[in-house]
């Protein structure tokens, strides 16, 4: 056993044809309420049409009466949140390289309609080759344009200054200042915005300023200003 949730564990199994190591995650249906299955089913229904190197894959869903087997690939590396406590912040190169990895699996998913909307440390994993695999699509999401979400998601310190105000939300835009939050993460190991509580959280993502540390290059300081705009509509796309 590799995790426990509330309602799921996650064990190591080997594919014996290929030898591959894979991780199932083992999901008691009967002590899910109906939102809850439902969240899972859109989660899977999502995972399933997914298919990007940065990506965790699902390659197969094996369901019984009581419960469900979703059979994935497993990351090995761990969490880049554990990564970073681990080993500290990272060199900018080392950023960049799994920030061009981070950035190219959301675009993936924002071609395909689908915002993720729970983009932190936490659901980055590494595979034995440090490649990072974005996890986690509880939050996920179809978006079509027009439409406004209107959900609060994801944690507290990634999340858009328009969550916070219960503004509705396309959906992409949410993921990209995610993903400012996540790249001065990496390059300063500590969080752009943070609190002793969340009513201190919240003021310091709506005011939208943050440190920039001696050490951080003008690129990296001019690429957060794209991702960690306040005004969702001049925040930057990723095409």
């Amino acid at each position: 056993t590799i995790g426990k949730g509330n309602f799921a564990k996650v064990k190591l199994a080997r594919h014996i044809p290929t030898g591959r190591e894979v991780a199932i995650k083992i999901i008691d249906k009967a002590q899910l309420n109906p939102t809850s299955l439902q969240k899972l089913f859109r989660e899977v229904k999502i995972m399933k049409g997914l298919d990007h190197p940065n990506i965790v894959k699902l390659f197969e869903v094996i369901e019984t009466e009581k419960t469900l087997y979703l059979v994935m690939e497993y990351a090995s590396g761990g969490e880049v949140f554990d990564y970073l406590v681990a080993h500290g912040r990272m060199k900018e190169k080392e950023a960049r390289a799994k920030f061009r990895q981070i950035v190219s699996a959301v675009q993936y998913l924002h071609q395909k309609h689908i915002v993720h909307r729970d983009l932190k440390a936490e659901n980055l994993l590494l595979d034995a080759e440090l490649n990072i695999k974005i996890a986690d699509f509880g939050f996920s999401n179809e978006f079509t344009p027009g439409n406004k979400l209107d959900t609060f998601c994801g944690s507290p310190p990634y999340a858009a200054p328009e969550l916070f105000q219960g503004k509705k939300y396309d959906g992409p835009e949410v993921d990209v200042w995610s993903l400012g939050v996540i790249l001065y993460t990496l390059v300063s190991g500590s969080l752009p915005f943070d609190g002793q509580n969340l009513k201190e959280l919240r003021e310091r993502v709506l005011r939208g300023k943050y440190r920039i540390p001696f050490y951080m290059s003008t690129d990296c300081e001019n690429l957060l200003k794209k991702f960690l705009v306040l005004n969702p509509t001049r925040r930057s796309a990723l095409e």
